[in-house]
């Protein structure tokens, strides 16, 4: 099978997120088929920005289409996306005759490449296959506090409408969809949930090992005797950080160090709060490679992650991040209300209710109680439900028997 994947923000181990698209790909390629991914060569969630061109990695042609560099969610992300939307949607018939697509594959997190994949699916007789990361325009809308009536959100539904109507299938990361999609007007039938996951040889060997600084001192807090509650990923407002300080604040004179390692745009206001209030029982430290990451969680006496509690979440969440804890076989503490909450079912750890720092502390001291022999059989519980339900060989095959 030949696949042709969209996706404006698409990555690879080298350069950053979105990882997902390459890890896919990956899995196809090594199945027997062909796939070329179009991307942009600017993208504000990759570590590293690709040179316009063509690339190939691991067997996988890559096309990254030039467009304008950009930050934050304003115009300029704006003409980003049409930069790209307007240059594929310009060679749809070049791709279409030279590449011989049998799937094209919609899949940047806004819906208005589904019009492109579209044009290319409809000149070369191919399949048109609609990827949901994020409900769009309900996602900025509930989040960000867009108005349905502005104009990006009326594009995003027009866009999304489409979608559901003229796609053959659709393949939504998030599974609690189904109401949602069908009151846009989507044949449930076409539909096909495949989560996020993890790469299993990214968890084979020794890996990488950390940098000397922080293996020093998570080293320490283990010899002081100390729990180790870690955070591994984007410092940014959905991740509600600002409430594990809070709890951080309520821990202040127990045995718990609070360790949070990442980049993002709230960094260097969490960093400021931390100083300020005189966290002395929170460290930070800044972005690791990803090949360090199951270095970092062997460290973890427990793993945080946290939600803001907004209504989107009622869709259910996919997030990477939980997907690594789980593999590395970390007890989790989660901060979450959600259409689905994969630490419960796994039986891996400990779900308290989201932005709420009372809760969250608990949570710590409920799972400090525990010996270190129970929080591995939890991690150990979460690893099982990784294994069987969430890696890459997995998730490609059934992606690919949607397609089929």
């Amino acid at each position: 099978m030949r696949i042709l994947l969209i996706n404006h923000y698409a990555g690879s181990p080298d350069l950053g997120m979105e990882y997902r698209p390459y890890y896919l790909a990956r899995e196809w390629v090594r199945a027997g088929h062909q796939v070329l991914i179009l991307g942009a060569s600017q993208s504000h969630v990759r570590s590293h920005q690709p040179r316009p061109g063509s690339q190939v990695l691991d067997g996988i042609h890559y096309c990254w289409y030039e467009t304008p560099p950009y930050e934050g969610n304003g115009l300029g992300r704006v003409k980003n996306i049409w930069a790209f939307c307007r240059q594929v949607w310009r060679d749809a018939d070049i791709l279409a005759q030279s590449f011989e697509p049998d799937a094209v594959i919609a899949s940047s997190t806004y819906p208005m490449d589904v019009w492109v994949a579209r044009r290319i699916s409809r000149a070369a007789k191919a399949r048109l296959v609609y990827e949901v990361h994020d409900l769009w325009p309900l996602s900025p809308i509930e989040l960000s506090g867009m108005s349905p009536r502005h104009p990006f959100a009326l594009l995003c539904q027009k866009a999304e409408n489409d979608a559901y109507r003229d796609a053959d299938v659709v393949v939504s990361m998030l599974p609690k969809v189904q109401d949602h999609m069908k009151s846009h007007g989507l044949d449930l039938r076409k539909l096909v949930i495949v989560p996020n996951g993890i790469a299993l040889d990214e968890w084979q060997g020794e890996g990488e090992p950390l940098a000397p600084s922080l293996a020093e001192f998570l080293a320490a807090q283990r010899a002081a005797g100390r729990l180790v509650l870690g955070y591994a990923g984007s410092h940014g407002l959905p991740n509600a950080l600002d409430v594990l300080l809070d709890a951080a604040r309520l821990l202040k004179d127990e045995p718990v160090s609070i360790v949070m390692v990442g980049g993002g745009h709230e960094r260097a206001r969490l960093e400021a709060r931390v100083r300020g209030e005189g966290l002395a029982n929170v460290a930070m430290f800044e972005p690791i490679p990803k090949a360090q990451i199951p270095a970092l969680l062997a460290a973890f006496d427990i793993a945080y992650i946290g939600w803001q509690r907004v209504p989107i979440y009622r869709f259910g969440i996919a997030p990477n991040k939980l997907m690594d804890y789980m593999m590395a076989g970390c007890a989790v503490l989660h901060s979450v209300e959600a259409g689905n909450d994969p630490v419960a079912e796994a039986g891996c750890g400990l779900t308290v209710a989201p932005q709420d720092a009372s809760a969250v502390a608990e949570g710590v001291r409920h799972l400090a109680r525990l010996t270190p022999q129970q929080r591995r059989e939890m991690g150990q519980r979460g690893r099982e439900f990784v294994l069987a339900r969430h890696t890459y060989p997995v998730l490609a095959q059934r992606f690919i028997e949607a397609l089929q």
